[in-house]
């Protein structure tokens, strides 16, 4: 192999994540993905073998922590350049990543627009940092950092980061239905517990299997729906109110929600209620192809986050966009939710 390739590993849990990285690293002649990991330990004892040129560390890790991982690499393989790749967005996260002498971190959602400006940012023996955090100051109390420039950097793209997101409108993928129901068991359930109200759109199927389960989850079902704290709406006839001609009609769409949630919250228990809303209309649309229609509703629901005290949570299954993930689409639907999760 000729000298001048960069042998890269990339570590992270998630299959469908680390072949989109793999894509976009090389689609680049000189970057050249040796192999992947995909839990801590097995991180470790690959780049003891292989000594890769570049490691591309997530923080969320099974068996090790990418922060425990990373020390650790940097005693078997320190030649090997660390970047973390990850969904914390914690300043606290971030100081504790860059202690272990990593030269870089970026967020998940800002993958698309900063990779590879990170990769070659690092490569160079300069430090990155995602341009979300501009202003903070992450050189004092690091291990090796504090003796070097700290600089702060920014992809030199048009596209910019959607700095309208809600505090809390959070994207779920979901590889079967097991998992998909057991995760919005627990979104919906907490609220519910706590006398706030939650408000559901999804399929007949996945509405009904929700019942059971968050009756187990010791939520007494029954007497939230009969006070309408819990609401519960078909995603199709939802689609149908505000969908017009292929897109949504914003108007229709911010009424339609903008009704429920005030329902919704009338109906809940304490001054400062909450609504926790989940909904799988987005995950309909893509399925129909219409990836631009869920974009767009998905823009719209960040309206909504901002004007009322809510919590979303977006849902979508792997059987059907995973298809997506080695797109621009995927990265864009990211972009717009505060936290990316997948199961």
């Amino acid at each position: 192999m000729d000298k001048s390739t960069i042998w890269i590993l990339v570590v992270d849990d998630y299959q469908p994540w680390r072949r989109f990285v793999s894509a976009t690293l090389q689609s680049q002649s000189k970057l050249q993905v040796i192999s992947e990991a995909s839990d801590g330990l097995a991180a470790v004892q690959k780049a003891q073998e292989l000594q890769p040129d570049l490691i591309l560390l997530d923080i969320g890790l099974p068996t090790l922590n990418g922060i425990e991982v990373a020390r650790q690499i940097r005693k078997l393989s320190p030649e090997s350049k660390i970047l973390f790749v990850s969904q914390e967005s914690s300043a606290d996260v971030v100081q504790e990543a860059l202690s272990t002498g990593a030269r870089g971190y970026v967020v998940k959602s800002d993958v698309g627009r900063e990779l590879l400006t990170a990769v070659d940012t690092v490569l160079r023996g300069e430090y990155f940092i995602d341009k979300s955090f501009a202003g903070n100051d992450f050189v004092e109390g690091s291990d090796e950092v504090a003796s070097q420039e700290f600089r702060t950097k920014s992809a030199s793209v048009s596209l910019q980061r959607n700095t309208e997101i809600a505090r809390r409108h959070e994207v779920g993928f979901y590889s079967d239905d097991r998992l998909f129901l057991h995760s919005v068991t627990q979104f919906l359930g907490t609220a519910l517990k706590a006398g706030n109200a939650a408000i559901v759109v999804a399929t007949e199927s996945h509405r009904n299997g929700l019942l059971p389960r968050l009756k187990a989850h010791g939520v007494d079902i029954a007497a939230a729906i009969e006070h309408g704290r819990y609401v519960s709406q078909d995603a199709a006839d939802a689609l149908s109110t505000f969908i017009v001609n292929g897109k949504p009609d914003a108007a229709l769409f911010l009424n339609y929600f903008g009704n429920l949630i005030a329902a919704a919250a009338d109906a809940a228990q304490g001054e400062q209620s909450r609504v926790a809303v989940f909904g799988e209309g987005v995950h309909l649309l893509l399925a129909r192809g219409n990836a631009e229609a869920a974009i767009r509703v998905e823009r719209l629901t960040n309206k909504i986050a901002r004007t009322y005290d809510v919590d979303i949570l977006c849902g979508y299954s792997l059987g059907i966009v995973q298809g997506e993930m080695f797109s621009h689409i995927f990265q864009r639907i990211c972009a717009e939710h505060s936290a990316v999760n997948s199961q």
